[in-house]
C-alpha cells in the first residue's frame, strides 16, 4: 500500500494548510507539518509539534472510523481505515496459565505504572522522521493487533511484530533518542528497553537476553542495545518490539512502510 497524502485546505486561514502524510488506518501513524507554534489537537487530545511544526497523529488497533482534526481554529474529520485482525481461540488450558494469581496481578499493575510513566515523556527533535531502521535480523513470527483469547476470555491484542531469532543476536535501536525504560525483569516482557526518539513516539524492545544501555542514556540509529532472548512470558527466543504514540500502540510494520527509507 501506498503511503497515503492528504491536504487539508483550512480555507479560513490559508497559512494553517496542512499535508498528512502516512496511512490513516487502525495501527497508523500520520505525519503533519503546520505553521510552528499552532495548537493541534486530535480527539480533544493535545498534539505536541516541534520547531518547525511538525506533529504526528497515532491510531489504535481499535480506533473509531472516524476522528476529530483541530489545526489552530479550524477542523476537519478524518476517516480512519478499518483493518482485519488475526484471532486465535484456545480452550482447555488450567486456569492458572491464564489468569495471574493477586501477587502477580500486584506485580503487572506496578510494571505497567512504569511503562505509562516512561511513555508520558514527550521531546524534540523527531528522530524518526527520516526512516526506521530493522532492529532484529529474523522471521515474522507475530504480527500487531493479534489477539487470542482463552477458555472463552480475551487476551489483550499483541501490541508490536515479533522477530525469531536465535538468543544472543543483536538488536538495534530502530532510531536515535532517549532511554525511557530499562527494566531487568518485567512479568510479561522480561528484559524490556523502551526509547524516546521525540514527539510522543517511542519504541520498546523485549524479552531481551541482555541490555546494553540504561536510563537516560543517549543511543544512535542502528546501535546495538541489547541480544534477543526469551526472559518474561515466552515461548521461545525472539524479539518483540513495539511503537507508540503518547499512550496508543502502533503497527511497527506499516509505520516503518510509510516512513521514509533510512539512508544507513
Amino acid at each position: 500500500m501506498r503511503p497515503l497524502v492528504l491536504l487539508l485546505a483550512l480555507v479560513a486561514v490559508p497559512a494553517q494548510a496542512v499535508e498528512l502524510t502516512g496511512r490513516m488506518e487502525q495501527g497508523g501513524l500520520v505525519i503533519g507539518q503546520t505553521r510552528p507554534g499552532t495548537e493541534v489537537r486530535l480527539d480533544g487530545r493535545d498534539v505536541p509539534l516541534d520547531d518547525q511544526g511538525h506533529f504526528v497523529l497515532g491510531f489504535s488497533r481499535d480506533a473509531a472510523a472516524t476522528a476529530h482534526l483541530q489545526v489552530g481554529g479550524q477542523s476537519q474529520t478524518l476517516a480512519v481505515a478499518k483493518r482485519d485482525w488475526q484471532i486465535q481461540r484456545i480452550d482447555g488450558l488450567p486456569p492458572a496459565k491464564v489468569t495471574p494469581d493477586p501477587a502477580q496481578l500486584a506485580r503487572i499493575t506496578e510494571e505497567n505504572r512504569q511503562v505509562a510513566e516512561a511513555r508520558k515523556k514527550v521531546t524534540t527533535p523527531a528522530t524518526f522522521l527520516d526512516g526506521l531502521v530493522t532492529p532484529a535480523e529474523g522471521v515474522i513470527s507475530g504480527v500487531f493487533g493479534s489477539q487470542r483469547v482463552l477458555n472463552g476470555e480475551a487476551r489483550a491484542p499483541h501490541s508490536g511484530t515479533d522477530v525469531a531469532a536465535p538468543v544472543g543476536a543483536p538488536v538495534h535501536a530502530v532510531a536515535a533518542g532517549t532511554v525511557t525504560l530499562a527494566h531487568p525483569d518485567m512479568y510479561f516482557t522480561g528484559q524490556t528497553v523502551m526509547i524516546d526518539h521525540g514527539l510522543g513516539v517511542q519504541s520498546v524492545y523485549a524479552h531481551l537476553s541482555r541490555t546494553d544501555v540504561k536510563l537516560g542514556q543517549t543511543v544512535g540509529q542502528g546501535q546495538v542495545i541489547g541480544a534477543v532472548g526469551a526472559s518474561g512470558r515466552a515461548t521461545g527466543p525472539h524479539l518483540h518490539w513495539g511503537l507508540s504514540w503518547q499512550d496508543v500502540r502502533l503497527d511497527p510494520q506499516t509505520v516503518s512502510a510509510a516512513l521514509p527509507k533510512p539512508t544507513q
